[in-house]
């Protein structure tokens, strides 16, 4: 081998994104479908699951409309050595016509094949050609159809399944290629952890407001706490703090709370779900100790605590390039707005 790198001694040679795509196995194919497919859809009018499996009925990753559930679109996966040809999709064309005519289902408004090899000349000429579709699958329906729809039975071609598929729209049938489908996935939060490539440039957290917002009140309630616990005094709220150290703390606090939310919101937007609950998980193993000893008042702890974050190795997580030590203070403060995960006052 040529030019040999440190990368290279650490993860082999470069694979491409869609040389990648035709290593996967069968289930990984339609996970990253159903990742694909997550990428456009509008979750508040949309829902998608996958069905691919035994008793599927031909539709592997569907998205259908909340409030009409009729309104449907299916992405069937297929997972071939090769290009996709004609005679790999009779089947499937097969399986649609016969669950639609038996009201299984209703038919779909859409019907894309995606397959990581794409799909050959002669089936892409075929999907252009709705007549011919509907022309050749009369002709093969015994061949490639009638016994292999279902292991319960043979389905024959009568009369009224025949006049079924005369009126059928077979329009509704097409294809996605290879590098679509990676484009489209690029856009998602999964397509850093399947293809690597390094996060983007993390956005700059949001101007700070002088009003307390409602999503960081338990964590300043706990503040507080620790405030009065050490100055021994009443202090009706924070905006009411004279001691200049903790005034400057205070601030510092919030900081820190909005650049860890800041982070949250990248992190959840970069890579799959459940990774910053990780780092919170992380952060918050290292500190749990410090936090059970005893304290002189709730503001030490919250001091020790915070300065422990601070200096944990972080590494491994794959956010770690893009982490602050303000994002590691704020996330002692993110668990303290859990009403459970962090107390600094002990009752």
């Amino acid at each position: 081998m040529d030019n040999i790198t440190n990368a290279t001694v650490k993860s082999g040679p470069y694979v491409s994104p869609l040389n990648r795509l035709k290593l996967y196995s069968p289930d990984e194919w339609e996970t990253f479908t159903l990742e694909y497919v997550h990428s456009f859809v509008d979750s508040k009018f949309q829902k998608v699951e996958k069905l691919g499996g035994a008793g599927d009925m031909g539709r592997d990753v569907i998205v259908y409309d909340k409030n009409n559930p009729d309104i449907w679109d299916n992405y069937q996966c297929k997972h071939y050595q090769h290009s996709l040809t004609p005679s790999n999709v009779w089947i499937e064309f097969g399986k649609l016509i016969y669950y639609t005519f038996t009201k299984e289902f209703s038919a779909p408004r859409k019907y894309f094949f995606v397959a990581p090899q794409g799909v050959g000349t002669k089936l892409s000429n075929l999907l252009k050609k709705p007549d011919d579709i509907r022309k050749t699958l009369i002709e093969k329906w015994d061949e490639k159809c009638k016994a292999l729809i279902t292991k319960k039975e043979k389905i024959n071609l009568d009369d009224s399944l025949l006049t079924y598929i005369k009126n059928f729209d077979f329009s509704i049938f097409d294809y996605i290629t290879p590098h679509d489908i990676i484009e489209q996935h690029r856009k998602t939060r999964y397509f850093i952890a399947r293809f690597g490539g390094g996060l983007p440039a993390r956005p700059e957290p949001d101007n700070i407001t002088e009003e307390h917002l409602p999503i960081e009140s338990e964590y300043l309630n706990k503040l507080l706490e620790a405030y009065i616990d050490y100055t021994k005094e009443h202090i009706d709220t924070l905006y009411h703090l004279t001691d200049e150290e903790l005034i400057e703390h205070y601030k510092d606090s919030r900081v820190e709370f909005f650049s860890a939310e800041s982070l949250k919101n990248f992190t959840r937007d970069s890579l799959p779900a459940g990774e910053f609950e990780k780092l919170q998980d992380e952060i918050h193993s290292g500190i749990k100790n410090l936090i059970r000893k005893s304290y002189p008042n709730g503001y030490d702890r919250v001091l020790d605590v915070i300065d422990r974050a601070k200096l944990l190795p972080l590494d491994n997580h794959p956010v770690s390039s893009k982490l602050t030590m303000r994002d590691k203070g704020g996330i002692c403060h993110q668990l303290a707005n859990d009403k459970e995960s962090i107390r600094w006052v002990k009752k």
